[in-house]
């Protein structure tokens, strides 16, 4: 896809939301059970991004223990794979301060219904990296969002409840404090699809205009719109609703909703959105990730173009190097990492890990993996796993490359010592799926390489020793893509773990490369 600019972020990147500052663009995703916590990127041409930061950078300004995901039957025996944790942010910039609003969705044991911790989280430097502890509010909803009106109010709007009947709500807030200053008020239903949310409000022509998403985040998903001359309403509807989306239509690029509307220098209006790459098969590898198209706004309602891979009168074409990272920031963890279970040294590209008996599947702990966003449709990604000889060749662990989604989905290539052996493993919990593979070696190697190969069909996962010979590959199997896809909100991080029994053995990993 280097000929598309589409998606601007790709990969696991629900959910965005954009705001024009100077000459810079900034963007947040959610990120859900991962940590660090809500990427921040960053562009001044809306094509080439770079993250630069993370507004959830310190495990003590929250906990992602209870972001386990739920398994909910759909159509077809697929399942909606639905994870806790950081949800829908919205990030805004305001008299010198950058602020983002964000849900934290706590899975509640034994109870019918999850809790919702909402906070805002700021900082006066978004290039430093470094962000506030959260101020919580009172809201029960997800999705919240501000409006920065003119006469200096701060109006907080979320999605209120849970479910498929939420609600559109509104009140002002002290962001200082997370106090309210006004009581909470039903703004907008929506059109009468399920699940309105993801709203943000825009004081444009005099007049506040509501964006929401209804439908659901994947085949029902859309976008509508509605505006009042007064913040606490009553709003009228669009009359040519829904605004966006790609239901009912063959378009490549599905799941079109949950936008965020915005200028650029030129006083241009575009649209970024969440959506997802879908083939004929129903193959969507990469999850929701996000997308921008352009708006024409001459009139009384903005008119969307549908999302296409090359945005309308953005000339600009996509490279190699169009989504970058600071060294390290894009480094991710399961959940509440045990930090003191890795050692990152040689400038970000030597990895020790100490093995824990915490596997993939656990639904609330954190395993020993660090990993990367998988940002290529169609790529690979290795990494050499050192000392096998070592103190641990006897060791009862598993070390290896993995394809990680959520604790119901991953795919891996790893070495067990007890066997001897290289081992694939395949696992859907929905599905039911656990497949295996297995090499018996026919003796110790100092060291393996790993790599696992993508397309949008299928994932290869290989295997070599060293020295290594150009080509030198052996596949020990392959995963069709539709066995890692289901309705989700998460994508695939690709990344290197370690888990056994034995307490204390450190592993080393050299060269994690991820594309």
């Amino acid at each position: 896809m280097s000929d598309t600019v589409n998606p601007i972020i790709s990969g696991f990147a629900p959910d965005p939301s954009v705001v024009l500052v100077g000459d810079w663009f900034y963007l947040v995703n959610s990120s859900f059970h991962a940590f660090p916590g809500l990427p921040i990127y960053a562009s001044q041409d809306l094509v080439s991004w770079k993250q630069i930061g993370n507004a959830i950078h310190r495990q003590s300004q929250l906990s992602l223990a209870k972001s386990q995901a739920n398994l909910y039957p759909v159509d077809d025996g697929k399942f909606l794979v639905g994870s806790g944790g950081l949800y829908a942010p919205t990030i805004r910039h305001h008299q010198g301060k950058f602020y983002v609003v964000c849900t934290n969705v706590i899975r509640a044991e034994g109870k019918n219904r999850d809790a919702t911790e909402n906070f805002v989280v700021s900082t006066d430097d978004i290039w430093s990296g470094t962000w506030s502890d959260p101020v919580y509010f009172e809201f029960e909803g997800i999705d919240p969002s501000l409006l920065f009106d003119d006469d200096g109010k701060v109006y907080l709007q979320g999605s209120g409840g849970i479910g498929p009947g939420t609600t559109i709500n509104l009140f002002e807030i002290d962001l200082k404090t997370g106090a309210k200053l006004t009581e909470e008020v039903i703004i907008w239903n929506g059109t009468g699809d399920i699940y309105p949310e993801g709203p943000h409000l825009y004081k444009v022509k005099g007049w506040y205009y509501l964006l929401i998403a209804e439908g659901g985040t994947h085949g029902g998903h859309m976008v509508t719109m509605a505006r009042s001359q007064n913040v606490f309403g009553p709003y009228d509807s669009c009359p040519s609703n829904p605004v966006l989306t790609a239901r009912g239509t063959q378009e490549y690029v599905q799941y079109t909703g949950h936008c965020e509307l915005f200028q650029d220098k030129e006083g241009q209006w575009w649209g970024t959105c969440l959506g997802g790459r879908l083939e004929d098969q129903g193959r969507c590898p990469m999850g929701r990730e996000t997308f921008l198209t352009r708006v024409d706004w001459e009139g009384d309602w903005p008119v969307f173009d549908q999302v296409k891979l090359s945005p309308r009168s953005l000339s600009a074409t996509r490279s190699s190097s169009h989504l970058t990272a600071e060294a390290g920031l894009d480094y991710l963890y399961i959940r509440d990492a045990i930090m003191s279970n890795y050692r990152i040294e040689n400038n970000h590209s030597s990895l020790t890990l100490i093995a824990s008996s915490v596997d993939l599947s656990h639904p609330t702990d954190s395993p020993t993996f660090i990993g990367k966003r998988q940002r290529e449709l169609s790529g690979s990604s290795s990494v050499v796993l050192e000392g096998i000889e070592g103190s641990w060749s006897s060791a009862k662990i598993q070390a290896g490359l993995a394809c990680y989604k959520e604790e119901h989905r991953f795919s891996r290539i790893y070495y067990d010592p007890s066997q001897q052996a290289v081992v694939l493993e395949l696992v859907n919990a929905g599905q039911k799926i656990v497949q295996t593979e297995k090499h018996t070696l026919e003796e110790v190697p100092r060291s393996l390489l790993f790599r696992i190969e993508y397309t949008e069909k299928q994932y290869s996962l290989l295997y070599s020793f060293q020295p290594h010979v150009r080509n030198d590959w052996t596949c020990l199997g392959t995963v069709d893509t539709l066995d890692m896809t289901d309705p989700d909100f998460t994508g695939p991080i690709i990344g290197v773990y370690a888990v056994g029994q034995t307490k204390g053995v450190q592993v080393h990993f050299e060269g994690l490369s991820v594309e």
